[in-house]
């Protein structure tokens, strides 16, 4: 394509895409509340990348300057997203390290725009999420030089993880990208040496949760309940949150109550007879499974398969979304969970069932 041509359409693209969000704002604004029920289209800032969402040519591009490729995945009415945009990109020193060291494009998960992938096929973007197996929005991959993925974050990370999680990779993982080398530490373990936001400092427990000796292989389990694996960390207010208000309401209570519950360490050198019965300690099963930061929910099913995962900020809808999930045997029928919760919130609220995806 000509590059006058194409940047004359790039022009056209995007003022045409601002006078939908504008439409779309105008038709949305009627519903907005102060709680973020249905933010609607959320307006993304303006130093994200003007993108043709040919990724090969975006990855090329970055290099070409430096920095690294950023993906984020999005969807309207996504309250995490909008609190995405304003707390963490609203911050000035996230805003300015997330500029001067990455380009970042936005891909709708149910989008119907066209994207050429790293491969050369022309997709669309819901089936370019799909291929990621983007699950929750707001989610981010960061691709190496050669298109390949360097680091994911699922859902919604809280301003000072969501920048500790931009140096790891400016730090330690942008260094490997030639080299091929394995990064020297993991995520987890750079995370756990940053300054930490004040929390209770220990592992919180249910009354109904495994203890100790811990036997999680399918010969010892006496019940065909599903498995819920609870990965946490003592210094993690998010945990704090989940305990003291989220996993205390009723519905959410008499969720639990259907499932084999272990609540473990991420850090604990304990050993653990695993689900596929290894006998390793605590810590390294949180390796194998990848487990990044706390609280992370791991499902498995009563053949200890595991079934689906959720780390990141979740709220109380969401946190019962996922439990109702697994328990229905949901992801056997719609393996795409937003779509699968989406349908739930609104058969509630035509029963007249306010949903409050905040609450």
């Amino acid at each position: 394509m000509h590059l006058t041509y194409k940047y004359l359409l790039l022009i056209f693209l995007f003022s045409f895409h601002h006078i939908l969000q504008a439409a779309n704002f105008e038709k949305n604004s009627q519903v907005l509340t102060e709680s973020l029920e249905n933010p609607g289209s959320i307006e993304k800032p303006s130093w994200f990348k003007n993108s043709f969402l040919d990724i090969a040519e975006d990855i090329q591009e970055a290099r070409e300057n430096d920095k690294l490729l950023m993906i984020y995945f999005y969807q309207d009415g996504c309250p995490y997203c909008k609190k995405l945009i304003q707390d963490n990109f609203g911050n000035t020193d996230i805003a300015d390290l997330t500029r001067e060291h990455f380009d970042v494009i936005a891909i709708n998960m149910w989008g119907d725009r066209e994207v050429i992938a790293v491969d050369g096929k022309t997709i669309t973007e819901k089936t370019f999420s799909a291929a990621y197996k983007v699950q929750f929005t707001p989610s981010f991959l960061i691709l190496d030089s050669k298109g390949k993925k360097l680091f994911r974050m699922n859902g919604y990370y809280h301003p000072g993880k969501f920048k500790a999680a931009l140096s790891y990779v400016r730090d330690i993982l942008k260094s490997t990208t030639d080299s091929g080398d394995k990064p020297l530490v993991s995520f987890r373990e750079y995370y756990a040496k940053q300054p930490q936001v004040k929390a209770s400092g220990r592992i919180h427990q249910l009354s109904n949760a495994l203890q100790p000796p811990l036997n999680l292989s399918i010969n010892a389990r006496e019940t065909s309940k599903p498995l819920l694996v609870l990965y946490e960390q003592k210094q993690c207010p998010v945990c704090d949150e989940l305990h003291q208000d989220i996993l205390k309401r009723p519905q959410i209570k008499s969720l639990l109550n259907q499932f084999e519950i272990v609540i473990l360490d991420m850090w604990s050198e304990q050993k653990i007879i695993t689900t596929d019965n290894q006998k390793i300690t605590i810590k390294q099963w949180a390796n194998q499974l990848n487990i990044q930061s706390g609280p992370s929910f791991i499902f498995f099913d009563s053949n200890n398969k595991e079934v689906f995962r959720a780390d990141g900020y979740l709220k109380a809808f969401h946190t019962q979304g996922i439990m109702d999930y697994v328990l229905s045997k949901g992801y056997i029928t719609q393996p795409k969970f937003q779509r699968w919760l989406g349908a739930k919130a609104d058969a509630l609220e035509a029963q007249g069932i306010h949903v409050d995806l905040w609450e």
